[in-house]
């Protein structure tokens, strides 16, 4: 696995510029879920639908790491429905899974400290 930049702190920096006061404090709780793995990640964002601020974050972070990915030609899927999408998040190789939760932990890292650089300023 080669080292290669993607820009993701300025990523990480644009999508917290995009967001609310409160919809900034879910970055917080993307770095745990990532330690759940990706299924479990994916998932939150569906499952905050009630809360369209905070669900549209975790779905445009998702989206993020799909076209970043994408870059290293590992496919996941687009953050949309439920089924039949999250099966194919198993049919990643051990290692894509290994690269992608890599590269979503330093995306989440990144998140959570241009939270903290921006929280009395969004």
């Amino acid at each position: 696995m080669a080292w290669q930049f993607y820009g993701l702190d300025d990523i990480a920096r644009q999508l917290i510029k995009k967001q609310t006061q409160e919809s900034i404090k879910e970055s917080h709780k993307m770095r745990t879920a990532v330690a759940y793995g990706l299924e479990r990640f994916w998932g939150e964002g569906l499952r905050l639908e009630k809360e369209p601020h905070k669900a549209a974050f975790w779905k445009e972070t998702w989206d993020k790491l799909v076209e970043i990915l994408a870059c290293a030609d590992i496919c996941i899927p687009k953050h949309n429905s439920i089924d039949p999408k999250k099966e194919e998040l198993w049919k990643l190789s051990r290692e894509e899974q290994q690269i992608a939760l890599a590269v979503l932990t330093q995306l989440c890292d990144s998140l959570v400290w241009w939270t903290q650089r921006y929280k009395n300023i969004v």
